[in-house]
């Protein structure tokens, strides 16, 4: 890791009626407009589904770190977010984000680090520390293969 601070720049840009295109360096553009729930097409990326999915991209970078450094051997992990966006004294902001995270382990791995280190990458993801909003996980430790489709 580089030292802190680090610097994240975005450009996004576009007219009146179409999506707009968000650009970064070194990064594919992409559309974003609003969701179905602000009157957009719901058929793009949004300030509001990239907000999501940071959480959970987050957790699921934190968890990849936390279990290389603690020799925790995994075989999946799937992470789904729901977001719950509220009017709160007058202003629109995100109240909420559940995590429900799937995590396929090897039946012979512990089962309390397995626990441990979701729980730490909880606790450790920068995005989720970075908001207002609360941020509940919920674990599912899958141990038998089959079951993990």
């Amino acid at each position: 890791m580089t030292p802190l601070p680090h610097y994240y720049s975005v450009s996004v840009s576009g007219g009146p009626a179409d999506a707009f295109t968000s650009t970064g360096p070194r990064l594919q553009p992409f559309e974003l407009d609003a969701p179905a729930e602000f009157g957009g097409p719901g058929n793009q990326w949004s300030p509001e589904t990239l907000l999501t999915s940071a959480v959970a991209g987050c957790f699921m970078l934190t968890f990849r770190a936390i279990a290389r450094a603690s020799k925790l051997e995994w075989m999946f992990l799937q992470c789904e977010v729901t977001a719950t966006l509220e009017r709160v004294e007058q202003a629109t902001q995100f109240t909420h984000f559940l995590m429900h995270v799937r995590l396929q382990v090897d039946p012979r791995v512990d089962r309390m680090l397995a626990q441990r280190v979701l729980e730490k990458a909880h606790r450790g993801c920068l995005v989720a520390n970075s908001l207002k909003a609360s941020v509940d996980l919920r674990t599912e430790l899958i141990t038998n293969v089959a079951t993990a489709a």
